[in-house]
């Protein structure tokens, strides 16, 4: 069975999305779900969780954050999650030419905790002028290429591509 860091918060993926696309100068869909896959590996490498709890697809540009990419499907008239969730998405943020994310609002930093938001602009600064290909083979990874495309890649497998992967998995089994 797969270890599960815990579980998806809605409140602070939408925050996490807003956040990261007010930092980059053309936020989209691919860069937001890209930061967020790098700064989720350097929150899970020195705190043993990831940032929203979301699980990451293995898709052909990269590992994507499956529920937090319907969230931006959602502010493009592409998905739909709940009336109520939908609409405070839309009031958050929109999506143009079904690519660029714009929000609409800053992000309630308030809901992050100080070692997210270090992630955040750690990973920001380090990756947030590389361009869509660049992104792209950052994030082709051991664990994306862990499994076949269109499925999920486990937290276990995320954390063996780290540095400290021994104890960090020892750490998620015991959970």
């Amino acid at each position: 069975m797969p270890a599960h860091v815990r579980t998806f918060d809605r409140d602070k993926a939408l925050e996490v999305i807003l956040y990261i696309a007010g930092h980059l100068k053309a936020a989209s869909l691919h860069s937001v779900s890209k930061i967020l896959y790098l700064a989720d590996k350097r929150h899970l490498q020195h705190f043993g969780r990831l940032i929203c709890g979301d699980h990451y697809v293995a898709m052909e540009y990269g590992p994507v954050p499956s529920a937090i990419y319907n969230m931006m499907k959602v502010a493009d008239n592409r998905e739909t999650i709940d009336p109520d969730v939908d609409a405070l998405i839309k009031e958050s943020l929109r999506v143009r030419s079904g690519r660029y994310v714009k929000p609409k609002r800053k992000a309630n930093e308030d809901v992050l905790a100080a070692s997210e938001i270090d992630c955040l602009d750690r990973t920001i600064k380090k990756y947030g002028q590389k361009t869509f290909g660049q992104l792209t083979d950052v994030t082709h990874d051991a664990a994306w290429a862990s499994v076949d495309q269109n499925q999920s890649i486990s937290v276990e497998s995320i954390a063996r591509t780290l540095p400290n992967s021994s104890d960090l998995v020892a750490y998620l089994r015991a959970r």
